[in-house]
């Protein structure tokens, strides 16, 4: 239906341990059909080395996007496709898994607060067993817009007030944005009706939806209902919000650890392959 989307559920971090003992906070992480496309949504952020050094060694991925966006620290990262290189704040990394890839994402020693998330996207069918493509973006050429006073717009994915963001032709047709609302602030931002639609409140508190709209704090997120707007009123302490949308594929999952697919079948032939050394299919 068209118009300001509604708040139809919220759903609250829990804490988590991944990678090799990385402490982390989870925001869901199992198939939903009201998530859909969307798999994974972690929360990365500690002021203490301890809590995430260990990092998140050599793993296989197959089926999906992983996107991660580190607003503070340094992860280094290698690949089986050759790709060598450090993200730093404020970066993010595109990845997508296709067919098969391995990687390692290692963080950093970092004075203060080390702070990113990372998002999985589910890769269509027709798309899983595609070549792995691995996109790195800097900072620098994210563009950050002002459509309103008090409101300032990193724009990864998507559009907004014109400008578009660095990463585009991918499957699921994403926005990708990093919201940023001065304390009162309030905006009105179109989105495509019938795509998914989530906004997670990285920091601060306010509402989202139409007239008052539905209060949310620091760590939750708004699974929204269809239409073709979002409505955020920042609180009295202001508001940082990162939403994504992107269009369902409405297909079934078939999901174990790192690798998504279709089918049961499809996930024993994914790591029969892990096994006798078969799961690349594409090298640099």
């Amino acid at each position: 239906m068209p118009g300001v989307r509604s708040v139809t559920r919220v759903i609250s971090r829990v804490p988590a341990v991944e990678g090799a003992g990385v402490r982390l906070k989870r925001v869901f992480g199992s198939p939903d059909p009201a998530l859909d496309p969307f798999l994974l949504l972690d929360e990365m952020g500690s002021d203490d080395p301890a809590d995430y050094i260990a990092g998140f060694p050599w793993h296989p991925h197959r089926g999906i996007e992983t996107v991660t966006y580190l607003l503070s620290g340094v992860v280094e990262h290698g690949d089986s496709l050759g790709n060598r290189g450090v993200i730093a704040s404020g970066d993010v990394q595109w990845m997508s898994a296709g067919s098969g890839i391995v990687h390692q994402e290692m963080p950093q020693r970092h004075e203060g607060s080390w702070l990113g998330y990372q998002l999985w996207v589910n890769l269509p069918a027709a798309e899983k067993m595609s070549e792995p493509r691995y996109r790195e973006v800097p900072a620098a050429t994210i563009p950050e817009v002002t459509p309103a006073e008090g409101v300032r717009v990193k724009v990864i994915a998507g559009e907004v007030g014109g400008e578009r963001g660095p990463v585009r032709d991918v499957v699921a047709d994403p926005a990708f944005l990093d919201f940023r609302l001065a304390p009162g602030a309030t905006f009105e931002h179109p989105v495509v009706a019938g795509h998914t639609v989530l906004a997670y409140v990285v920091a601060g508190s306010g509402r989202i939806g139409p007239a008052a709209g539905r209060p949310l704090a620091t760590g939750q997120l708004a699974v929204l209902g269809d239409g073709d707007a979002v409505s955020l009123h920042a609180g009295d302490d202001g508001m940082r919000v990162l939403l994504f949308s992107a269009q369902p594929l409405r297909e079934p999952v078939a999901w174990y650890g790192p690798i998504v697919m279709n089918t049961q079948a499809e996930l024993d032939t994914a790591f029969g392959e892990l096994q006798n050394g078969t799961f690349v299919k594409h090298k640099a």
